[in-house]
């Protein structure tokens, strides 16, 4: 009993402080959701976010922050320097869309269309960026109207082609981190959020530690020999040891790497070869990636699909050229500051609504950066109340959808882990 009412007693000012922010968050909500709504149904590509950039520039500028446009190519970076000394932290969106054509049937459904990898193709808010976008613009609407009581120094950091950059370009979280997003000023402690159609609205989600998956993209180039189809002892079928190569790497998987420890996911999702049925060809080029959530098995992953990849090719008088180009790192909560913040988010959510979650194998380039900062990023839940998690559409599908009615819920969050974290480092 003791313990509890200690704990009771712990959280009495975080609860005082949601209270505070329910009449602002509740007095922006109509305008959280008509943003989030106007870039769902404007929404623009990687490194393409030129009229979203502007937009949010715009108002950010107009709200009275110190605004940097454009950074990262079409991202943004506001200041707000609060009424009192304190830490420096940032809080971070997403900006990008998705080149999907979307299915789902409402009055502010996406109807724009794009080129992407050379193709013409439909482009979708498809994983919810444009509620992340809308959150950080009400955050930072509310933090303004209570600066003189604001500890510290909020950095918002609205950030481009976190579905990566297109080509060879560069973009993303690794371009904002190099001009200086986390550096000028220096931020002490970055959060995140995530909405998830699969998780009731009003909840929120969080994973200490290693929460996201790394993700790495491979190719293998197999050269055999060509040779006619009637006759394959004549050549090197690349095709045979393609296929030998993919049971080599599941093999990885399941019996070289300590699956208790960690997961991993090896997948091939493309395979080019040949051009006619009774020619066996030359060459083979297969794609696909890498997911992993602990840093050191994702490096001795990479060897072993290497040395699987040449030697199966080489035991059949083939070769084999692997090369992997790692996109994001594991995403990784601090454990010390998940401990720290977690009373903030029971505050605003309610203890029963903050729920621990298991890993997943979809990746972030938040991960990035932890890598500068401690860092805590967590779910919020999007599925109208009631819904079916199994039934719900999955995020990058043309008909995912998110119910918007409690994206305040997110605003509350950032709001309270900036209040709690500068009374806490004091």
């Amino acid at each position: 009993m003791r313990k509890l009412w200690i704990a009771l007693v712990a959280l009495v000012p975080a609860l005082a402080q949601a209270q505070q922010f329910d009449k602002p968050v509740a007095a922006i909500n109509d305008s959280v959701i008509a943003w989030r709504r106007h870039f769902h149904q404007f929404p623009e590509l990687s490194n393409r976010e030129y009229n979203t950039g502007a937009y949010i520039a715009a108002y950010l500028t107009k709200l009275g922050l110190e605004v940097k446009y454009p950074f990262a190519k079409t991202g943004v970076v506001a200041i707000l320097k609060g009424g009192k000394p304190g830490p420096v932290v940032a809080l971070r969106a997403d900006i990008d869309a998705l080149p999907v054509v979307e299915r789902v049937n409402i009055p502010f459904a996406s109807k724009v269309t794009s080129e992407y990898a050379g193709q013409k193709v439909g482009v979708m808010h498809a994983c919810g960026h444009d509620s992340h976008t809308s959150i950080l613009m009400g955050t930072a609407t509310v933090l303004k109207q209570m600066q003189k009581d604001v500890a510290g120094t909020v950095v918002f950091m609205f950030q481009p082609a976190e579905e990566g950059a297109p080509g060879t370009e560069e973009g993303g979280a690794p371009l904002m981190i190099k001009e200086g997003a986390m550096d000028n000023p220096k931020v002490e402690a970055v959060f995140g959020l995530h909405i998830n159609s699969q998780t009731e609205i009003g909840t929120i989600k969080y994973k200490s530690g290693a929460t996201m998956a790394s993700s790495d993209w491979f190719t293998v180039k197999v050269k055999g020999k060509q040779s006619h189809g009637s006759q394959p002892w004549s050549g090197i079928d690349p095709i045979v040891v393609a296929s030998q190569i993919i049971t080599g790497f599941q093999t990885i998987v399941s019996r070289q790497e300590e699956l208790t420890k960690a997961p991993v996911v090896i997948t091939v999702g493309i395979i080019k070869s040949g051009v006619r049925s009774n020619i066996i060809p030359e060459e083979l080029l297969m794609e696909g990636t890498i997911r992993t959530l602990d840093s050191k098995m994702q490096k001795d992953v990479h060897e072993r699909m290497t040395l699987t990849a040449t030697k199966i090719a080489e035991a059949s008088g083939a070769t084999a050229e692997v090369s992997i180009d790692t996109k994001t790192l594991v995403t990784y909560n601090n454990p010390a500051l998940v401990k720290m913040m977690l009373p903030s988010l029971e505050a605003v959510a309610g203890k029963d609504k903050v729920v621990e979650s298991d890993w997943t194998t979809g990746a972030e380039d938040f991960s990035f950066y932890g890598e500068k900062a401690p860092a805590f990023f967590f779910f919020l839940g999007g599925m109208p109340k009631g819904g079916d998690p199994l039934k719900a559409a999955p995020h990058h599908t043309p008909d995912f959808y998110i119910d918007d009615s409690m994206l305040g819920v997110g605003v509350k969050a950032f709001c309270q882990l900036v209040f709690d974290y500068a009374k806490l480092k004091k």
